[in-house]
C-alpha cells in the first residue's frame, strides 16, 4: 500500500491518523485497491513513463565544522545526538525510499551506524549540504533514484508537511525543484537573519531574500502585505539531473549578494515550487541558546522519546 495525500478524484478514500510525530502534518489517506502498490516502507509514489515507480532518495548532511555551535551534529537533544534526532524525524515520515546521513567525520557516521543510519563519507571540501547532497545523489549505489530530497541536519522539527510538500511539488507538481515556506508575523521582515520568499499563484517561487519582502509602499495596505509574509524553510527536492546540473553551476551573483545558495537555481531558469506549510514549527538549532530552549521543551513535547546522556 501507499499513503498520499487527499485528492478528490479518488474514489472513497479512507482517513488515517494523521503523524503524531507532527501534529501539523497534512491528513493522510489510504487509497482504494487499484492505485495500491507494494513497498517496504510506505511512501508517496508515481510512475515514470517507462513504467517504473518513482523512487526517492532523502539525504541529511552534516558537518562538524559549525562555528556558532560546535560539534551540532553530536551535540544532545534529548539526550540522543542531533543528527539522530533529525535522522528518526524523517525516518517517521515514510516519504523517501531511502535515507542516507552525509558527512565528512567518522565520529559522526559512527554514531549514525549505531544508531542503525545509512552513513556515506563524503569529501571534506565542499562548500555546501547541497554539494555533499550531491555526491551522494551521483554515486552508483543511488543512481536509481529519481528525486533526491535534502534535509538539514540540524532541523529536529521539520515538519512533515514541509518535506511531503516539497517532494510533491516535483514528483506531481511539474517543478523540477522545490522547498517549502509557512506564513509568519510581519515582525521577520525586519531580520536578515530570516529568510523570506514570495511566490506566484502557481506556487512558484519569485525571489527569495533577506530584505523585507514584500515591500509596503503604503501603510494602507499593510492588511494585504500581511497576508503574504512567508519564512523559507530549508528543505529541498529535486529532480537527480536537476540537482547535478546546479552544483555544476558556478555561484551567481545574487547568491553571493544574499548568501543564499537557491537564487542560482532562479538566476538559472530552474523553476522553485514552494509548498505551503499551513504554520511554523519550531525552527532549527544553529546556536547553544537554540539548543538549551530544545532541550528545555524536549520532556515535554517527547515525553517517550527521551533517552540517559551518552557517557
Amino acid at each position: 500500500m501507499r499513503f498520499a495525500h487527499r485528492r478528490p478524484s479518488l474514489p472513497n478514500p479512507q482517513p488515517l491518523t494523521p503523524d503524531p510525530y507532527d501534529p501539523d502534518a497534512v491528513p493522510l489517506v489510504i487509497l482504494p485497491p487499484h492505485h495500491r502498490l507494494p513497498w517496504r516502507g510506505f511512501c508517496i509514489r508515481a510512475t515514470r513513463s517507462d513504467g517504473a515507480n518513482v523512487s526517492t532518495l532523502a539525504v541529511i548532511p552534516a558537518r562538524l565544522g559549525a562555528t556558532r555551535l560546535p560539534s551540532k551534529p553530536l551535540r544532545l537533544l534529548g539526550g540522543v545526538p542531533l543528527i539522530i534526532r533529525v535522522w528518526e524525524r524523517l525516518s517517521a515520515m515514510r516519504v523517501a525510499d531511502e535515507i542516507v546521513v552525509a558527512t565528512d567525520a567518522e565520529s559522526v557516521a559512527d554514531v549514525c551506524r549505531h544508531a542503525g543510519a545509512t552513513v556515506v563519507i563524503t569529501s571534506a571540501a565542499h562548500p555546501s549540504g547541497t554539494d555533499r547532497v550531491a555526491e551522494v545523489s551521483a554515486m552508483r549505489a543511488y543512481a536509481a533514484h529519481d528525486i533526491v530530497v535534502n534535509v538539514q541536519g540540524d532541523e529536529p522539527y521539520i515538519p512533515h508537511a514541509a518535506v511531503e510538500g516539497a517532494a510533491e511539488l516535483v514528483e506531481h507538481g511539474g517543478f523540477e525543484m522545490a522547498t517549502a515556506a509557512a506564513p509568519d508575523d510581519d515582525a521577520i521582515l525586519a531580520s536578515p537573519d530570516v529568510v523570506k520568499v514570495v511566490t506566484d499563484d502557481a506556487r512558484r517561487a519569485l525571489y527569495f531574500s533577506r530584505a523585507p519582502i514584500p515591500f509596503l509602499r503604503d501603510r494602507s495596505d499593510a492588511a494585504v502585505r500581511a497576508a503574504l509574509v512567508r519564512r523559507h524553510i530549508g528543505v529541498y527536492a529535486y529532480r537527480r539531473a536537476t540537482l547535478a546540473r546546479l552544483v555544476a553551476l558556478p555561484p551567481h551573483p545574487l547568491e553571493i549578494s544574499e548568501r543564499l545558495e537557491q537564487l542560482r537555481a532562479l538566476a538559472a531558469g530552474i523553476a522553485i515550487g514552494v509548498a505551503h506549510v499551513p504554520r511554523l514549527a519550531e525552527g532549527g538549532i544553529d546556536t547553544e541558546e537554540d539548543l538549551a530552549l530544545a532541550n528545555a521543551r524536549w520532556p515535554h513535547e517527547h515525553p517517550a522519546h527521551i533517552s540517559q546522556p551518552q557517557s
